[in-house]
This record gives structure tokens, C-alpha cells and sequence, in this order.
């Protein structure tokens, strides 16, 4: 999904003579797969058709070259291997003559460039389709990384931390419950719309926060995974130009992901945002993060989302010189509106954490204990990290240091346990 045509797509050998048909395949395939699943209205049948193209794509073009229009010729020979599927199954008979009827009308050429406002249209379909709120998250990830992204199975278990069996099993089921449960392939409208947007936003966030941050495993910064959330997000921001949420979404992660250089040490260890060197901080993509959050402030004036007012937050950051010059209390501002809007105690916490800037340790010290008890942050390790850095700029070292090595204990990841325990043993009993 990362690959961009000046990129080799992940595991293809450079000089081949296939590399160019995978490339262009693996650039191509979510419009093929969304063109062709508007025909045949099932996506797991539109991606047996795209990858059965593909195989066409490399028996023939070593022999013939590459056409002008690759993608033309793909979309157009799926389509018709589309036609052949149909005719040889009864139940498709319906829908052979439907398609039947539209390529009489129009017959495609293979070098026939296709009509980019009905392929966008498509890519859209598929978007809203494979982040269907019928399916679990996890399944929503699989399938959206592996229609959209391109990716194989084993790129996404590599990426998900998940044996390929469970990726296998996962994109499997989501597409057969999206076929049973009569899944249209389209884009709602109206209500059942925002809910939707509402979904197919928090996968790609969710796929952003995991490359940003991984869960679990040996590294802490995963760039495949943000550079694929961060492609998606534009390819949606330029398909709903009217929709602040997408753009604001676009907005956070560009300025997110303009932090990935600074974010880790020589040997992938984890620095932290106060001890970033911000001359590594990616200013195109800073730019880029500013100008979408323009467009959201523009789509909806005095009205921001949760994606626009945490892409705000970003964007103090992103302004600042240094740590300490940040903008603290309009983050505690923006914090308060975030929180009005999607109440949480993970924006609680973060909170908490903008106020100890802005307004002292102590002040956050007492936010942080009431949410002690908050079943949700039970197992959540940046709880007692964040407890164990307010104490230690109180003086409270022995405390600071049980909380940092509790926060150890609780996270999954091996680099975040190892600069957790770093903190710990780093604590002197002054608390110096």
C-alpha cells in the first residue's frame, strides 16, 4: 500500500523482469478491485478477478511490453474474466446480463484510460465497504489493509504482530459476512453516512496508532504502517473534499508523522516528545498537516471534531520551538473541547498531562488519581508512567520509581519496557 511508482512494493527483487507488472499491480489494485466490485457487488469475488488480471498481466506483457494504460488493461480484462465467471455460473446470470448490457454500450479498449471520476466513486465504495461496522475491528484492519493497502497476508501479519493464519481466517470471514449479510456496495447517505465516516476513520487512525506507537513486539516505531494509515488518509481527503473530519484526520497525521525521525534513537529506542531534536521534524509534512487542518476549519467554521481538535493539538506542538515553549494552556484548552466532545479517560490522562505543563505537577497529580478507578485504564501502562513522571517532579522518588517499573510491567512492547526500567533505575533517592 506504500508503494508509490518511484518505490519497489515490499519483497519484490529489483531488475526483474515481474517487477513492473507488481508494481503497477500493487498501485493499481484497489481501483481494479473497486471497479470491478461494482459490477459483480461482491468484494471477494472482485479480488479473485483483480488477482486472476494480474496473472493474465504476467503471462502476457514480458511478451507484448506494458501497455500505455496498464491499469486500463487490467481493469478491462478482469471485467471481462468477470463476464466469463458469470457465464459459467448460473447464479451470476443476472448480473451477466447487466453487465452485458453495459459493455455493449460502451465497450472497453484496452487502452482506454477509464473515467477517474467513476473510479474514485468506486474507491470510495470500497472504502465504506471494508471498514463495514458489521465487522470487528481487527477484521476492518485485515481487509482494509488488504484491499486498499495491497498487502499480502504475510505483510499483514508481519504488520498486525498476528500469525498468518489469523490474517488468513480474519479477511476470509469479513468477506463472507459482508456477503451474508447482504453488505450493499456503496456509500450510505445521511445519517447511516457520518456513522459510517465514523468508522472507516477509526480504522486508518487505528492502523496510524499502531505503526506510531506498536502494542507489542520489538519495536516501538513501525513506519510501514504509518506511511500506509497516512496514504489512505489522503486518498479519503481528496475523495470527500466537503467532509472536516476526513481532512481533519489527514491533518493529525501528517503532522503525527512528521515527528517519526525523532522518535526513536540510533538503536530504534524510543525518545520521548521533551527530548525530540525538532530539527529532524519533517517541515513538508508539518506544511502539509497545516494545510489540511485549514481545510477542515474551512468545512466546518467553529466547529471542529475530535480528528480536527487533536490535529490543533498537534499543530501547537509543531509550532513550538522547544518543549517548554509550547503553547501548554491553549493544549489544556483544546483538551477541554475534546473531552466535551468524546468524553474518554485517555484524553483525561493527556490532559492531565498538559496541565502539569502549564500549571504545575501537583495540579495533575490530583487529575491523574481520580482516574485510579477507571476500569478502561486498568492494564493501560501510560497510567502509572505518567503518575511516575508527575512524582518525580514533585521529589517523590521512591514513588516515582514503583510507578515507572509498574508501567514496565504492564506494556507490551519490549523498547517502551526498556526506557520505562531505564527511568526507573535512573532516579536517584533525592529524586534528582
Amino acid at each position: 500500500m506504500t508503494a508509490h511508482p518511484s518505490e519497489p512494493p515490499r519483497g519484490a527483487s529489483p531488475d526483474t523482469p515481474d517487477r513492473a507488472i507488481e508494481t503497477v499491480f500493487r498501485i493499481e489494485s484497489p481501483r481494479l478491485i473497486a471497479g470491478v466490485a461494482r459490477v459483480v457487488r461482491d468484494v471477494g469475488i472482485a479480488e479473485e478477478l483483480a488477482q486472476d488480471a494480474m496473472v493474465a498481466a504476467l503471462e502476457q506483457w514480458p511478451r507484448t511490453g506494458v501497455p500505455d494504460n496498464p491499469g486500463a488493461w487490467l481493469m478491462t480484462t478482469a471485467k471481462r474474466r468477470a463476464i466469463d465467471l458469470v457465464r459459467r455460473r448460473e447464479r451470476y446470470a443476472r448480473k451477466l446480463a447487466e453487465m452485458g448490457r453495459d459493455l455493449e454500450v460502451a465497450p472497453p479498449h484496452v487502452d482506454e484510460p477509464a473515467d477517474p471520476d467513476d473510479i474514485d466513486d468506486d474507491l470510495l465504495r470500497l472504502v465504506f465497504t471494508a471498514c463495514h461496522p458489521v465487522l470487528s475491528a481487527e477484521a476492518r484492519i485485515a481487509l482494509t489493509l488488504r484491499l486498499l493497502g495491497g498487502l499480502t497476508t504475510p505483510e499483514i501479519a508481519r504488520a498486525m504482530l498476528v500469525p498468518e493464519a489469523t490474517v488468513a481466517q480474519r479477511v476470509v470471514r469479513a468477506k463472507r459476512t459482508l456477503a451474508a449479510r447482504g453488505v450493499p456496495f456503496e456509500v450510505p447517505y445521511g445519517a447511516e453516512r457520518e456513522a459510517r465516516l465514523g468508522s472507516v476513520l477509526e480504522v486508518i487512525y487505528l492502523i496510524f496508532n499502531e505503526g506510531y506507537a506498536a502494542t507489542a513486539g520489538d519495536d516501538w516505531l513501525r513506519p510501514a504502517l504509518c506511511e500506509d494509515a497516512l496514504r489512505l488518509a489522503r486518498v479519503l481527503a481528496g475523495l470527500m473534499p466537503r467532509e472536516p473530519e476526513v481532512h481533519g484526520l489527514a491533518a493529525l497525521l501528517e503532522l503525527q508523522a512528521s515527528r517519526s525521525a525523532a522518535r526513536t534513537g540510533p538503536k530504534g529506542e524510543p525518545v520521548l516528545l521533551a527530548d525530540q531534536d525538532r530539527r529532524h521534524w519533517n517541515r513538508p509534512l508539518i506544511r502539509r498537516g497545516f494545510a489540511a487542518l485549514a481545510r477542515a476549519h474551512s468545512a466546518a467554521p467553529g466547529a471542529a471534531g475530535p480528528y480536527a481538535l487533536q490535529a490543533a493539538i498537534a499543530a501547537c506542538h509543531a509550532n513550538a520551538l522547544s518543549y517548554e515553549d509550547t503553547d501548554w494552556p491553549r493544549i489544556v484548552a483544546l483538551y477541554e473541547l475534546l473531552a466535551a466532545r468524546t468524553p474518554s479517560p485517555v484524553i483525561e490522562l493527556n490532559r492531565a498531562v498538559a496541565v502539569s505543563m502549564a500549571s504545575g505537577p501537583a495540579e495533575a497529580l490530583h487529575l491523574v488519581d481520580a482516574l485510579a478507578d477507571e476500569s478502561a485504564l486498568k492494564d493501560y501502562h501510560l497510567l502509572p508512567s505518567v503518575r511516575g513522571d508527575l512524582l518525580l517532579r514533585l521529589g517523590r522518588a521512591a514513588e516515582a520509581r514503583a510507578e515507572f517499573e509498574r508501567a514496565a510491567g504492564l506494556t507490551r512492547n519490549e523498547r517502551e519496557r526498556e526506557l520505562l526500567l531505564g527511568r526507573a533505575d535512573g532516579i536517584s533517592p533525592s529524586g534528582v
